[in-house]
């Protein structure tokens, strides 16, 4: 008897764990021993870019009719002025996509010794990224860097891969090189990935190898109970999340980092709730966002929805359309959660509606 999505999270786990290698090579190499000028972020777009790349050129040799959704398009790369950034993202990705077989790669999906994939073929990989998404049909979904201050800071980010199907997400694979296998030991082991498959469960794997972890969030306890919160309050609100947690009787401080990497420490019990308030009118959540993250939370017995309580839906293109803020917590709590997040933001409202 076969499993659901078997070779696809084989392949989703391979390119996510080479992608994640490359991310750390930059890391070491271009922010760790380059004098950059303050602001310089090009060792981020090295790594975007050079990490699309791999991870699309394995989705396209294993499923060449799967339309990707990605960050990143290579137009600029194409240019003449370009060059040099060119270069340098055709040397990483191949680096990456020649390293030796490790557990569970195939060398059928463009990996391993002997696999060097030209200039052309490496920008054109990267394009296969601009699919507009729809309701119907497979789709795979890709955010080479999600956290890029946290990336720069030598802090968590997360490489985030998914596959979705007539808008639903069905697999999901988040890398997080930075993160600490035990969160009570930050200064132990780190590099976790995160698996979930609709229906099957979620997992944490070792970057490092196959070991692997079930995930299942603990229940509602009120006395512990925490938000995991963004690092830039200019990504989401600060004064809502305090706001939310006086409304609660919450003592407990927020834990705060970048990326999706929140999504990992829910899905695992090291926080309670993430909920995201974007703090710009009319900002529109981007799918690589929260696509495998989502699945994650349910999979390990979450719950995900808007700050209206709404589902989060994949099925409008590349962004979440109408769906306004996130909210991610246990079941037993996310009842609790939108009523005080709700109560927030009309308070919040009031003002405004006052001036109107």
């Amino acid at each position: 008897m076969s499993i659901a999505y078997a070779i696809e999270r084989q392949l989703a786990i391979s390119a996510v764990r080479r992608a994640c290698l490359l991310t750390s090579s930059v890391f070491n190499k271009l922010v760790k021993n380059e004098t950059l000028v303050k602001g310089d972020k090009s060792p981020v777009t090295v790594a975007d870019y050079s990490a699309q790349a791999v991870i699309s050129s394995m989705l396209h040799r294993a499923y060449p009719n799967d339309p990707i959704v990605g960050e990143e398009d290579a137009s600029d790369l194409r240019a003449e002025s370009g060059a040099s950034l060119r270069n340098r993202i055709v040397e990483l990705a191949n680096e990456a996509l020649t390293a030796e077989l490790g557990i569970g790669d195939d060398a059928d999906w463009g990996i391993g010794p002997g696999s060097e994939q030209n200039a052309d073929e490496v920008l054109d990989a990267i394009d296969r990224g601009r699919y507009e998404g729809g309701r119907t049909g497979r789709m795979w979904t890709i955010d080479p860097i999600d956290g890029t201050k946290g990336f720069l800071r030598g802090e968590q980010y997360a490489v985030c891969l998914a596959l979705i199907v007539d808008a639903q997400v069905q697999l999901g694979v988040l890398g997080c090189p930075n993160l600490p296998i035990d969160w009570l030991k930050p200064d132990g082991e780190k590099g976790c990935l995160f698996v979930a498959v609709r229906g099957q469960g979620a997992q944490q794997i070792k970057l490092s190898g196959a070991e692997s972890t079930r995930l299942t969030m603990p229940p509602y306890t009120p006395s512990t109970f925490n938000f995991l919160e963004s690092v830039e309050a200019a990504h989401s609100s600060h004064s809502t999340i305090s706001g939310i947690s006086a409304i609660m009787g919450l003592t407990e401080p927020p834990i705060r980092m970048d990326s999706q990497a929140k999504y990992g420490c829910l899905a695992r019990g090291d926080g309670g709730a993430y909920v995201r308030m974007p703090t710009g009118a009319g900002y529109k959540e981007k799918i690589w966002d929260h696509a495998t993250g989502s699945l994650l939370v349910t999979e390990s017995g979450g719950i995900i929805t808007d700050s209206r309580g709404l589902p989060l839906d994949f099925g409008l293109g590349r962004t979440l359309g109408e769906n306004y803020g996130i909210i991610a917590t246990v079941k037993d709590a996310h009842g609790k959660l939108l009523s005080a997040v709700q109560q927030v933001v009309a308070k919040e409202e009031e003002p405004l509606k006052s001036r109107a």
